[in-house]
């Protein structure tokens, strides 16, 4: 077995951060179908739902904002935060390993990699949680034909203006509840691929990029897989107006299950899926490639 890479929490914020930029590019236009799903209105006696489905929801939104970029629409925000975030993620994660390892040999068994994981969801959620928030708002006003937000940073000042910090981190359980469990997954399938698919002899960080780009995509679709109902809950409560969920998610989980049933906890999993692969394959390719060129580059750093 191959020895232990040392922790650099330089290397992880500058890998991470080139990592979670190309997952933004590669994924976005499928989070903003997932989103609009999420958290279209509930359709009337005798009336149409907004969008049938993913598909149609993706034909609507290039019919109807192609020229503005309306699959992009408010990328500006996960963009901006992501570097920091995914440089805590890959940190909080390489911090959760090495104080498991009683020494820097030590390889960890899978629940060992499954809580370092968890670690590092619970390390971005002080990022992630804003910049949801924002996401989301700036995702849906384009499909309600309604502006209200000139971008990102006017959706800050007009939340901080309304409701305070508290407008801003709105979410925030449900961010916890959605990245702990699903970044414990998300590592760990990860890390369970990368020794599946290494050659006899080989170290893991000589896997080929087929390889890498299967197990990061695999370990998309292993996060979403835990994700996604804490995810709905977490979409349908930062849009929704002021005050109109007093207890929090309980009221949100309650009123999806009286409406829509169990099934409405599933809501964009065909967009979710579908981004899942090739935004996190994107994601572990650029953060494979980045560490390789600042091992290269920076060995001190």
């Amino acid at each position: 077995m191959s020895k232990q890479q040392a922790i650099s929490p330089g290397k992880n914020f500058f890998a991470g951060g080139f990592g979670g930029v190309c997952l933004v590019f590669a994924g976005h236009p499928l989070d903003t179908i997932k989103v609009r799903i999420q958290t279209m209105p509930v359709p009337g006696p005798g009336e149409s739902p907004l969008y049938r489905g993913t598909f149609d929801c993706f034909k609507q939104t290039l019919a109807k904002e192609v020229g503005d970029f309306g699959l992009y629409k408010g990328m500006a925000a996960p963009i901006i935060g992501v570097t920091p975030m995914f440089a805590v993620c890959f940190f909080g994660f390489g911090l959760g390993k090495k104080l498991q390892q009683k020494t820097p040999d030590d390889v960890l068994t899978y629940p060992q990699l499954f809580a370092a994981g968890m670690l590092s969801g619970v390390f971005t959620t002080a990022i992630m949680a804003p910049g949801e928030r924002i996401k989301c708002l700036l995702q849906i006003q384009a499909a309600k034909g309604e502006v209200k937000y000139a971008g990102p940073m006017d959706c800050v000042k007009q939340l901080y203006k309304e409701s305070g910090i508290r407008g801003i981190y709105r979410g925030t359980a449900l961010t916890l509840m959605r990245d702990v469990p699903a970044s414990g997954m998300y590592f760990m399938t990860y890390e369970w691929l990368k020794r599946l698919l290494t050659p006899e002899g080989k170290s893991p960080n000589e896997l080929s990029v087929p390889s890498v780009l299967f197990a990061g995509g695999m370990a998309g679709i292993f996060n979403w897989a835990v994700a996604i109902p804490p995810d709905v809950l977490k979409s349908r409560f930062q849009t929704a107006p002021e005050g109109k969920y007093p207890n929090g998610f309980r009221d949100v989980l309650r009123e999806l299950l009286r409406e829509e049933g169990v099934a409405s906890l599933y809501k964009g999993f065909t967009a979710v899926m579908l981004r899942a692969f090739p935004a996190n394959a994107a994601c572990f390719l650029g953060f494979e490639m980045a560490m390789k060129f600042l091992n290269w580059a920076a060995p001190g750093l």
